[in-house]
């Protein structure tokens, strides 16, 4: 590995520990030309399939493109970047072991849903009322019928619709507080 500092293309490493949830290593590395010390992290290089686009061509896999998508679904949602990670991880997991070697973009645009829908419901129909090019309300509304008909918010998920029977809750009275002592 070549030396940030000074460029010298021998370096030693001083500590090597897994990253990333193992998916990576960290390496500590000192230079023995000006001393400098940095850190190298190493990941396995994979070889994902290519995305056949619906008009027929062959294209690579990019996960800057799928990070973009699921980013702008996810715009001012409150869902941690972390989470996000994890369902790219899982995205490229599935295309490594889908055992074609050209994937179509439907099926991976099917995969990218499942993987919003259990982050964000918001975040779903979004990114499904571009990918299934929504041409009016009705379409949005049979989404959310189904979405709603399907599933259930995982915890800590907004709510879609607000359901207005919990909404009286909140009118309730406490019977220790008009009891005279």
């Amino acid at each position: 590995m070549q030396c940030p500092q000074c460029a010298r293309r021998t370096t030693r490493v001083v500590d090597s520990r897994l990253a990333a949830d193992g998916t990576q290593v960290r390496r500590r590395r000192a230079c023995g030309g000006c001393g400098a010390r940095f850190t190298t992290f190493e990941t396995a290089e994979l070889v994902l399939p290519r995305i056949v686009k619906r008009d027929g061509t062959p294209e690579p896999f990019d996960e800057t493109k799928l990070r973009r998508g699921m980013t702008q679904a996810l715009y001012k949602r409150p869902v941690a970047t972390e989470a996000v990670d994890a369902a790219i991880g899982r995205l490229q997991q599935r295309l490594q072991g889908d055992v074609d070697r050209d994937v179509p973009a439907d099926r991976l645009g099917e995969w990218v849903m499942a993987e919003l829908r259990d982050l964000d419901q918001v975040a779903y129909v979004r990114f499904a009322s571009i990918y299934r090019r929504f041409q009016d309300v009705n379409a949005f509304r049979e989404e959310i019928a189904q979405l709603e008909a399907t599933s259930t918010p995982t915890p800590g998920q907004l709510s879609l619709i607000d359901n207005p029977a919990t909404d009286d809750d909140d009118t309730e009275t406490d019977g220790d507080a008009n009891t005279q002592s």
